[in-house]
């Protein structure tokens, strides 16, 4: 059992997350989010409405914490620094980032999705990526492809590596985190593609 904050748990990614460690483990969910007092928790959760730019709201957030997953999509490189300062500060090493695809430029141009290249605003997602490589934790960035709904059924590229399909579930992402979150040497210090097999 890990006690596991998510920060951006009202989110697609982080609801999903949140939803797929409600269902299959016995884990201690914190959900941070501007929204969450609008959540409805059950016993083994805590919802902690707070803003990731406020440290005072971030640090009361980690206290205690294993494993910390980030879902967010506003400001990313920001979210980033503010989150590894925190981790830093409260002694929490297990860092589970989501970014998206793209940054690395590794998408082919048959899928017809853009890549950093191509799209500026790619550009916060990758120095987020950029500085959690340069941290001293014990992360793993994930880069999932366009959300679907779904079952779960993806293959893992690694960075540097092209992506093999453009799509992938929200299920499967929760999957791979659930995954990581129970096993810290899962993919640790790598930066990882998802996309349905």
């Amino acid at each position: 059992m890990s006690n596991v904050l998510i920060i951006g748990a009202t989110g697609k990614i982080g609801g999903a997350v949140r939803q797929t460690l409600l269902k299959e483990t016995e884990d201690e969910l914190t959900l941070f989010s501007k929204d969450a007092a609008q959540l409805t928790t059950e016993p083994s959760e805590t919802a902690f409405a707070g803003d990731i730019n406020n440290e005072a709201e971030l640090d009361r957030a980690m206290k205690d914490k294993d494993v910390v997953v980030v879902a967010v999509s506003d400001k990313v490189d920001e979210a980033a620094q503010n989150v590894i300062k925190a981790m830093d500060k409260n002694k929490v090493s297990r860092l589970i980032f989501i970014t998206t695809m793209g940054i690395y430029n590794e998408i082919p141009k048959s899928m017809g999705v853009e890549n950093l290249k191509d799209n500026p605003d790619l550009q916060s997602y990758r120095d987020a990526a950029d500085l959690v490589e340069q941290s001293d934790l014990d992360y793993t960035i994930v880069r999932p492809g366009k959300l679907t709904n779904g079952s779960v059924n993806y293959e893992i590229t690694k960075k540097g590596e092209p992506f093999g399909a453009r799509d992938v579930s929200m299920n499967s992402i929760a999957d791979f985190v659930k995954t990581a979150i129970h096993n810290d040497r899962y993919y640790a210090q790598e930066s990882v593609g998802l996309s349905t097999i």
